[in-house]
């Protein structure tokens, strides 16, 4: 479709960050006119694509990760779980929104009920977890979440965890209230509501190749595969949600704020089981601790998944070399093309005080299969090679920036340009699970002249009930265990 002249906002990226974005925008204020830009044929066919990521609804139930170690008087700080839970419970108020507002068929489509379960062994693995379990356990959001040290009924829980396990100490947290995503399937149907809606467009096989400020607001240059033909759009406000395509294009503004700005790429490769009789066997998604200096994407899980309608088992990640920044679209050279004399010293910077992680990484690209196989194993000890498949997974861009001095911060962030009408996403996980919250954010920094009609507000408080509220707080107790039956109740999910 040719895009729109002179839209008010362009999307570029058909994610579920421009995918929620492009519908939470035209929700609040239905007379805006929205482009959207996606260079592939296909929409959500990077990054949120189904074998992309975990599918992982991330709500700090069981990524050990989000927990991390202890603090000097030896308790378990939680305030980062708490911090992602209450952000997923935002994701869970829109999604339910859309299935009862017909946005969406049917939750079915994108979301089921699967258990979280943290599994670990070990004598001082075993303690950290009970001490988490015990920290958890006092705050609303976690009250319920189970703790078994018992080998017969972790195996209840998930079988392959202790089929041939040698003897020693284990223990499981488990979730029944977990979930599992298809967030490509999720922005596919969110997109194809926005696109019969008047004012709306997307652009496929359109490449934006730069953006620049105007006097106005921005101009970008994009690119349609298939003839060649370049085109120019003007747009008031710009949010760049490309993924690893996203450092190019941030570049190519020439703003003071990047000036700096770098990005490495970490490729990602699952272990899939094609076996049925195994998959059969396990129906939980199962996180481990994260391997030291490991970047978020080694820590390890075992998953069962729904893609396209087939059940299948997933193991992993692993980490990869790539100089591309994006699985489908990307080209071998875009990590030599962004280097620049402005970010070469933060990227030697970043290698220097990340040795660690470099020597990590490296041991990623070279391990065998056995040496996968052998991380499989401390999952699911009776592991066949031949029951697995090494697939290719999606590409994350680590964002490294001159202000963090060499320091990497693993996670999701949004950035703006100091007039407020570019955001760009940078980052991974939670990454989706969240972007109902990051683009309550880009709203809130971007969109803020939207939230002073009250009409608006009214608005947005039909999508996300708690948007505006501390719902982490003892005094909202109440009102969580209300606002999570109720959503539970309409995506067919089992209530915290």
């Amino acid at each position: 479709m040719t895009p729109l002249d002179q839209p008010d906002v362009a999307l570029i990226g058909s994610g579920i960050m421009s995918a929620t974005l492009a519908v939470m925008l035209k929700g609040l204020a239905p007379r805006l006119r929205i482009q959207v830009f996606e260079s592939n044929d296909h929409l959500a066919e990077e990054s949120s694509h189904g074998w992309s990521n975990a599918g992982t609804g991330h709500a700090g139930l069981c990524e050990l990760s989000y927990t991390p170690g202890r603090n000097a008087d030896g308790s378990i700080s939680i305030a980062r779980a708490i911090g992602i839970f209450e952000q997923f419970e935002h994701s869970k108020q829109f999604w339910s929104h859309v299935v009862t507002a017909g946005i969406v068929p049917r939750a079915a489509d994108f979301i089921h009920a699967v258990p979280h379960i943290g599994f670990v062994h070990g004598a001082e693995n075993v303690r950290f977890l009970q001490d988490r379990h015990t920290a958890m356990e006092q705050h609303h959001f976690f009250r319920g979440i189970e703790l078994a040290t018992d080998p017969t009924t972790i195996a209840g829980w998930a079988p392959l965890l202790m089929a041939g396990r040698d003897h020693g100490p284990v223990a499981a947290t488990k979730a029944e209230s977990g979930t599992e995503v298809d967030f490509g399937a999720l922005a596919r149907l969110l997109l194809g509501w926005f696109e019969q809606q008047e004012g709306c467009s997307i652009a496929r096989a359109h490449r934006v190749t730069r953006v620049r400020r105007t006097n106005n607001g921005w101009k970008l240059e994009s690119r349609a595969s298939a003839s060649g033909e370049g085109r120019v759009t003007e747009a008031r406000h710009v949010f760049v949600g490309a993924g690893g395509g996203t450092l190019p294009l941030l570049q190519s503004t020439g703003l003071p704020e990047m000036r700096g700005l770098g990005g490495f790429p970490i490729g990602g490769q699952w272990l899939v089981c094609h076996n049925p009789a195994i998959i059969a066997r396990h129906s939980a998604k199962v996180y481990g601790m994260v391997p030291p200096a490991s970047p978020s994407l080694g820590a390890p899980h075992l998953d069962f998944r729904r893609l396209a309608g087939k059940e299948t088992l997933l193991f992993g990640p692993f980490a990869s070399w790539t100089t591309k920044f994006l699985q489908k679209s990307g080209r071998a050279t875009d990590l030599p093309y962004s280097i620049r004399p402005d970010n070469l010293p933060t990227l030697l910077n970043t290698g220097r005080r990340n040795l660690d992680l470099v020597r990590y990484l490296v041991r990623q690209g070279l391990q065998s299969n056995e040496s996968r196989m052998e991380a499989l194993r401390e999952f699911y000890p009776t592991a066949r090679a031949e029951d697995w498949q090494l697939v290719e997974a999606g590409i994350r861009v680590q964002a490294l920036k001159r202000a963090d001095r060499g320091a990497i911060y693993f996670g999701t962030e949004v950035i703006c340009d100091s007039s407020g009408t570019l955001a760009a996403l940078l980052g991974a996980s939670p990454g989706a699970s969240v972007s109902v919250s990051v683009v309550l954010d880009v709203i809130n920094r971007c969109f803020s002249h939207l939230l002073a009609d009250p009409a608006s507000r009214g608005r947005l408080t039909a999508m996300i009930p708690t948007w505006h509220l501390d719902l982490k707080a003892t005094d909202q107790a109440a009102l969580f265990r209300r606002i999570s039956t109720e959503t539970a109740a309409i995506l067919q999910l089992k209530p915290n």
